[in-house]
């Protein structure tokens, strides 16, 4: 194996511990080698906190080996002061004379500066190792940073003969059971991947979810929910005041400390309309979860980047019809018995 794809690889492992608490920001890894060994490493644990390089460089326990040890690093160092300061200012001052990148920092504050800086300081950088993997683990940031826009992951959970629900009026009829014990978790984790969770208030209506992560370890979703008419109830989890929630809505109501309400007019660009709010609110991300009418308007607007969809094997004959993708599925897994499909936008990827 090539050892600069070896240790990009482990970049791309120790980048993914950083999971949701790392969100805005990306997920990078970092190594330090010397005579093909690993003797130093590390990974952007937290938000706000030390980045990938200074974390790996300064767990070299004698300082002096980075004068001819090679640095590799999953996403291009910093170079601007923000939480943090510049990752490649420090890479220059340890002396590390050869430096290796998956891919450049989409972010204008830093493409292309950390690596003239490493550059302009006399040290051998090489960029795009495993570049496709690099993007792929920080999809998120790069549709945030380039698009400017959130990522936006549509999740939903299907019967074999293609509804999501039974027909219900009110929070006291059970919702249809659809996810077995295996891809509830896996809806979870998802929650637990994407920085912000939008629903549909006749979700809220009929579920009164939490929207948070209980059957995963990780951070809870900012929630969103749409509430034209201001009618979801003060005693709704939703309202619950534990977690940040933003309400969309055309009434005026007072803000609290977690709870905000957003003006928004409900019209034919209100998709875009939200998904603009949603960036400006620095979240680059947002899993959608329902309804039916939300994920088809989504659909519709072609302002979504991937699709996960569970199938389960029962039939009810009718009820809520589930939404449609214009696209065939680019991967399916079989989950206890349930299938398990996943779709890409093709003009977003």
């Amino acid at each position: 194996m090539n050892y600069e794809i070896k240790y990009m690889q482990r970049c791309l492992q120790l980048a993914q511990f950083g999971g949701s608490y790392v969100a805005p920001n990306p997920m990078v890894g970092a190594v330090v080698v010397l005579d093909d060994e690993i003797i130093g490493e590390g990974y952007h644990r937290r938000f706000g906190e030390a980045h990938a390089e200074p974390n790996a460089i300064h767990s070299v326990k004698n300082q002096e080996l980075l004068k001819k040890s090679i640095l590799y690093v999953s996403l291009e160092p910093c170079s601007h002061f923000g939480k943090t300061p510049p990752c490649a200012d420090l890479i220059v001052r340890s002396g590390i004379p050869k430096v290796v990148i998956g891919t450049l920092d989409p972010n204008p504050k830093v493409s292309g500066r950390g690596v003239d800086i490493l550059r302009k300081a006399g040290i051998e950088v090489v960029v795009g190792v495993m570049e496709e993997e690099c993007r792929e683990l920080n999809k998120r940031f790069f549709v945030f940073q380039e698009q400017k826009r959130p990522f936006v992951l549509l999740k939903w959970a299907q019967t074999q003969d293609g509804f999501m629900d039974r027909i219900r009026t009110d929070v006291t009829e059970t919702p249809l059971l659809i996810s077995n014990n295996v891809t509830k978790l896996l809806t979870h984790k998802m929650r637990s991947e994407n920085q912000s969770i939008l629903v549909s208030t006749n979700t809220v209506l009929l579920d009164n979810p939490s929207l948070t992560v209980r059957n995963w370890s990780g951070k809870n979703p900012i929630r969103i929910a749409l509430d034209r008419q201001g009618i979801i109830p003060d005693d709704y989890q939703l309202k619950d005041e534990k977690v940040q929630t933003y309400i969309f809505t055309t009434k005026e109501k007072p803000n609290t400390h977690h709870l905000e309400y957003l003006p928004i007019e409900f019209d034919e660009n209100s998709i875009e309309t939200i998904l603009q709010s949603i960036y400006k609110k620095n979240i680059h991300s947002v899993l959608v979860e329902g309804g039916a009418t939300l994920l088809r308007n989504f659909i519709k607007s072609g302002l979504w980047d991937e699709a996960n969809v569970e199938v389960s094997p029962q039939t009810i004959k009718t009820g809520i019809v589930a939404p449609l993708l214009p696209v065939l599925s680019v991967r399916r897994a079989t989950i206890e018995n349930h299938e398990w499909l996943f779709y890409k936008n093709p003009l977003k990827s």
